[in-house]
């Protein structure tokens, strides 16, 4: 493929997010009008510039006058704007992850959750749910335990004999039935009429509870991993062609692939812990973008994470807005992912 067929879909896709980035602004039981929200955009845009020139000593008046109504503000920031960035996040990180994970371990089965992430995950959030914490504790526990579950992952693959990529994937199969084990029983010992309904619609995954606190915990470990996949992204072309040949191609396979896989693994617990747990978009964006874009991975990467920033947060602006209630997002991923999933299998060129 040219260089400008893989830069149009690249394009396009990117000016789609933004549309959209806009318009989920706009949505919701509560109506924000477009001009309302071009004001609080461009008065936040100011505010910024002057805290930048204050950095200089310098003092400037550029805030416009409010016309819009305290409510809506309150909306917007504290409602609206982290919810839509935290769907573009996770989105883009899950499929971003999801895709790595094929790379590395050659596998089109391969997803986010392979090493035990969002069982880990499950299992910290469901034990704070019934401990009592408060909802930034519901998520550092769910980081916490989705990162200790990777790394006893780990741990016993490499006291396992055999190949090191089928030993992760057993390990991860093994130490997930654990945790998921472990939610079970938290599930089945809390209080029916409060912990047991929000362990369930933690599980079914929903970005309702989002706040900018929860933006800011998410983005460090986020961008940690995120930017070492996108500079990676050209050895990861190299792993997909097998071992021996990366190898005699010069690239330290072990290195890259266990780089690769804590990246990835970062990325997903950061993305889990804030959302619960969203399934099919680490399978299905990935396998989407190879349509588009083919299996380069210098494009697929970068045209993967658009694609699935725009997926989850057209997913999440149904979600709110279908409905008087709320459909969790699991649900909905699972209602878009499983019919595109039966698609593959059928389809005469396979994955």
């Amino acid at each position: 493929m040219s260089q400008r067929k893989y830069d149009i879909p690249i394009a396009i896709f990117s000016l789609a997010l933004l549309v959209l980035f806009v318009v989920s602004f706009l949505l919701g039981r509560y109506p924000i009008h477009p001009m309302e929200l071009g004001g609080m955009l461009l008065d936040s845009f100011l505010h910024l510039v002057e805290r930048f020139v204050s950095v200089f000593h310098l003092q400037a008046d550029l805030g416009i006058e409010p016309f819009w109504d305290p409510q809506t503000s309150a909306v917007f920031f504290s409602i609206r704007l982290p919810r839509v960035l935290l769907a573009c996040l996770v989105g883009c990180c899950i499929s971003t992850a999801g895709a790595a994970y094929q790379g590395v371990f050659q596998n089109p089965m391969a997803a986010p959750d392979i090493l035990g992430a969002s069982s880990g995950a499950a299992f910290g959030a469901a034990l704070a749910i019934l401990l009592g914490a408060a909802s930034w504790g519901i998520t550092g526990m769910a980081f916490v335990f989705s990162l200790v579950t990777v790394l006893l992952v780990m741990l016993v693959s490499r006291f396992a004999r055999g190949s090191r990529v089928m030993t992760l994937i057993l390990a991860g199969i093994m130490v997930s039935s654990l945790f998921s084990s472990g939610t079970s029983y938290i599930k089945l010992v809390a209080d029916p009429n409060d912990q047991l309904p929000q362990i369930t619609y933690w599980l079914m995954g929903s970005l309702t509870e989002a706040k900018l606190p929860d933006v800011g915990f998410a983005c460090i470990p986020m961008l940690i991993g995120l930017v070492p996949l996108v500079l990676l992204r050209w050895r990861i072309n190299i792993l997909t062609l097998g071992d021996e040949e990366a190898a005699s191609m010069g690239v330290d396979t072990r290195l890259v692939r266990t780089v690769v896989i804590l990246c990835s693994t970062l990325v997903t617990a950061a993305s889990v812990s804030v959302s619960g747990m969203i399934g099919w978009v680490g399978l299905v964006i990935p396998h989407l973008a190879r349509r588009i874009v083919g299996n380069n991975y210098m494009k697929l990467l970068p045209l993967t994470m658009i694609l699935g920033a725009l997926f989850l947060l057209g997913v999440d602006d149904i979600s709110r807005s279908l409905m008087a209630k709320e459909i969790p997002l699991g649900i909905l991923t699972s209602l878009v992912g499983a019919p595109f999933f039966l698609y593959l299998l059928t389809r005469k060129e396979g994955f």
